[in-house]
């Protein structure tokens, strides 16, 4: 039985610690801390067969029961506790981004060499079952070459103006995923960025320094084009599509919606809207990541994602903030 502690019992937190007491059969949570938990967090983490709470996470770090940890705190604590936890030998779930700053992704990397530790980015989406599914149809041939992949990402309504302050704009915290899929899409790295942009959607966006709407094109390694389509905001819900065409055909996923039917009357055709909110849509790949996860450790076999996963979506997502800034391509080695 791997013993688990939770750093952060926000959301996404609370989403991991369900996913592990209720799907993951090879791992107990011992204990969960958080700076700003509260009674209520507490007594519904114990309900949910936690161990033990706590505001001071070094309580994990420092626990040698403990056999991994699931860093969910704020981004900007990801890299700090990330080194952290491999100095006390344990191995690491990392919610994305690892960092925004690439030297200290880099500290995280050098400090992994040579333990033996796991390590796993938090990019659900590789998990889902349709982006799963396409995946797959690719890399096994049956579209033949990619030529030109196509990705619309769309949230169902903006963030709080006070997050995306912090957040380290849209590229690094909404468009990363995206960065991710076309890299497992493609089955290769990107070469370079060129990124158009705006701010459409919330004058208040603007004001911050950020974008909220972009189309983002990417020249991959292999020689395929993808092209990623963002937006803060589609009023009808969450919007997550994929295409990847090749050489012998094409393969499409579309968005998953509370059921497949079809009206058909005299006044028109309607069907459902996609699901609104990204929990709704991804709680199912949350719960499969985190099984992975685990799985690699009881098995002593290499993660799905591991932390260079994490470091070449920032690296992305620095080259299209650059692109924006500069209005031309970007290159990634002149992030590198």
């Amino acid at each position: 039985m791997i013993k688990v502690g939770i750093i952060g019992a926000g959301r996404i937190g609370k989403v991991h610690i369900t996913s592990i007491t209720t799907r993951v059969p090879d791992a107990a949570i011992k204990t969960v801390a958080d700076p700003f938990l509260t009674e209520e967090t507490a007594a519904w983490a114990k309900s949910m067969g936690v161990e033990k709470t706590t505001k001071d996470y070094h309580e994990i770090i420092d626990d040698p029961e403990i056999d991994a940890v699931l860093i969910c705190s704020s981004t900007d604590t990801h890299s700090p506790i990330s080194l952290e936890a491999i100095r006390a030998g344990k191995h690491v779930f990392c919610e994305k981004p690892i960092d925004h700053d690439v030297e200290k992704i880099r500290e995280v990397i050098q400090a992994l060499e040579g333990t033996g530790l796991k390590y796993q980015v938090g990019f659900n989406r590789r998990f889902d079952h349709n982006f799963e599914a396409l995946q797959q149809a690719v890399a096994a041939g049956k579209v033949g070459k990619p030529e030109i992949i196509k990705i619309t990402s769309r949230d169902p309504e903006p963030p709080g103006i006070d997050y995306v302050k912090v957040s380290g704009g849209m590229f690094l915290d909404m468009t990363i995923h995206d960065f991710d899929m076309a890299r497992f899409l493609a089955g290769c790295d990107a070469t370079e960025v060129y990124v158009q942009a705006a701010n459409l959607v919330d004058p208040a966006i603007g004001e911050a320094g950020d974008v909220d709407t972009a189309v983002i094109t990417l020249q991959m390694e292999n020689g395929a084009i993808a092209v990623i389509d963002n937006c803060r905001k589609a009023v009808y819900g969450y919007d997550q599509r994929a295409e990847v065409f090749g050489s012998e055909g094409m393969a499409a996923i579309t968005n998953d919606t509370q059921s497949s039917t079809v009206i058909s009357t005299g006044s028109g055709v309607t069907g459902e809207k996609p699901l609104f909110f990204f929990l709704e849509r991804y709680m199912d790949a949350y719960g499969k990541e985190v099984a992975a996860f685990i799985d690699a450790i009881v098995h002593d076999k290499e993660t799905p994602l591991n932390v260079m996963d994490g470091l070449k979506p920032v690296l992305m997502g620095l080259a299209a903030q650059k692109s924006y800034e500069e209005h031309r391509p970007v290159k990634i080695s002149e992030i590198v």
